[in-house]
């Protein structure tokens, strides 16, 4: 991940960042709440083939319930503090997701999604990514997941408070915001 700190004098508005998003088609861009221009390298193969098993799992059991709305790691949320932030998976309430006009669902919808995971990749540093976490708990997320799969440790973030570590867990209940949601994490650990 590389911060890209622009002069105080230039404000990166929403469209200023959508338009360098749209121009750097091949980057993965996000804006943190201080204003800094976010980049992130693509990840390896093996960090793409478990974020897809992720994603995958919950899409499906999105599609299962109908309880909502799955996205994966290209959408950009607009959170509450100014950042536009990029899980690698996340769902939103349908109720929530309805109250949006569609011009605001075709742009970074301004929304804190409920559910967020992140998958650490080899480039990214543990620290930032646990206070990403912090940052989508912080501004609306009820349930997020850091997923490390080099140690096989999941950090569990809740709205309620307290970070639960888990080592190598072989499943994981999203209980109570995703109903019925069990994430097999075999698919992940897999060599």
């Amino acid at each position: 991940m590389i911060a890209i700190n622009l002069d105080p004098q230039l404000k990166l508005t929403d469209e200023i960042f959508a338009q360098i998003c749209r121009c750097n088609p091949n980057l993965r861009l996000e804006r943190s709440a201080q204003g800094e221009l976010i980049a992130m390298p693509p990840t390896g193969s093996e960090s793409g083939r478990q974020s897809l098993g992720l994603s995958a799992q919950l899409w499906v059991w999105n599609q299962q319930t109908n309880l909502g709305v799955a996205f994966d790691s290209s959408t950009g949320f607009k959170l509450s503090n100014g950042a536009i932030r990029s899980p690698d998976a996340a769902w939103v309430k349908k109720e929530r997701w309805q109250s949006l006009s569609p011009e605001q669902k075709r742009k970074f919808a301004p929304i804190c999604p409920d559910f967020v995971i992140e998958l650490r990749s080899p480039t990214d540093e543990l620290e930032t990514l646990q206070q990403k976490l912090q940052e989508y708990i912080d501004n609306g997320t009820q349930l997020g997941w850091l997923v490390e799969p080099e140690s096989r440790q999941v950090w569990i973030y809740r709205c309620q408070g307290k970070v639960e570590i888990c080592d190598r867990p072989d499943k994981l209940s999203g209980e109570p915001i995703l109903s019925n949601f069990e994430m097999d994490l075999q698919l992940v650990w897999q060599d």
